[in-house]
């Protein structure tokens, strides 16, 4: 069996960040979060790390991130473009990629085994890749039984403004039921509130649900079920003004026809990431804390 791959969506700008969120400094020596992401992955025993970022933003990502990973390190970087790796032309009347599935599509052609795909910007915690380890190690080559990490959702939340998240359901062996994608969740007056995607009315959660936090295991036949996908998403005109395709809808859809299955799998590892400007001295000392516990070096890279 191939060590597994960490394949890292970079290719984001952050609108409601206010910057390059995925290169800005959080450790002490220059570290950003997906550095703490790759050491951790590679303290797991994961191969080869892919970077999915955009061309523009090369130059920029190799100075802050790539020419400080060490050298033994397995690293390729793919670009996400408006037209990378469609399975036809259309017509391309707007200026944003397709979305986080999309994405995962354009490291296709640089992974042939089983991987797990994260957001840059998201700390996921130290022990998290070992958590779905066991899992990827027996992964069938071929097959479609996928599994994601399960968080809490009250500890995916931001204390500035909303946050998007898949909120989960399993059932009794473990296996997801379904996904429901939530553009707009945020703690108001103590309550969790949310906003479904393509609903008006808000909902109440109780904040224990598990949530996707775009933690995947996935394997080299999601690539040609994305391409499959992305046929039908492209085919209908409304989608190609703004609509983008997820990977948590896109995993529910699988799910519904039988298609794939995937396992929740719980994980106790913390999270935190930088959705607003003001995230930022909390997730820093967040890293200050866990150097000073001992969980990182600190250089990192040294």
């Amino acid at each position: 069996m191939k060590k597994p791959a960490l394949v890292i969506m970079a290719a984001g700008m952050g609108s409601r960040y206010g910057g390059i969120k995925q290169i800005e400094p959080v450790g002490e020596f220059g570290e950003v979060i997906l550095d703490y992401s790759v050491y951790d992955a590679v303290k797991a025993g994961f191969g080869k790390i892919v970077f999915i970022i955009r061309k523009d933003l090369e130059k920029d990502f190799k100075e802050a991130v790539l020419n400080r990973i060490p050298s033994h390190i397995e690293v390729e970087y793919v670009f996400q473009e408006l037209n990378s790796e469609l399975p036809f032309e259309v017509p391309l009347n707007r200026t944003k990629p397709w979305g986080t599935a999309h994405a995962v599509l354009c490291a296709g052609r640089v992974i042939d085994g089983p991987f797990v795909v994260i957001n840059a910007d998201d700390y996921y915690g130290s022990t998290v890749f070992d958590d779905v380890k066991p899992f990827l190690d027996g992964m069938e080559e071929g097959g479609s039984e996928y599994a994601m990490a399960g968080y809490t959702l009250s500890n995916t939340l931001s204390e500035h403004g909303y946050v998007s998240r898949g909120v989960c359901k399993a059932d009794s062996s473990g296996l997801l039921t379904s996904i429901i994608e939530y553009e707009k969740i945020e703690v108001v007056d103590g309550k969790v509130v949310a906003k479904r995607l393509g609903v008006e009315a808000p909902e109440i959660l109780t904040g224990s649900e598990p949530a996707s936090m775009n933690f995947f295991c996935l394997g080299p036949l999601f690539f040609g079920q994305i391409r499959e996908a992305l046929k039908g998403f492209l085919s209908n005109s409304e989608n190609l003004a703004k609509t983008e395709i997820y990977l948590p809808i896109l995993l529910d859809e699988l799910i519904n026809k039988e298609e794939a299955t995937v396992k929740v799998i719980p994980t106790d590892s913390d999270w935190f990431g930088m959705t607003y400007k003001e995230d930022s001295p909390i997730v820093k000392q967040s890293f200050k804390n866990l150097i000073k516990k001992g969980v990182y070096p600190s250089p990192l890279w040294s």
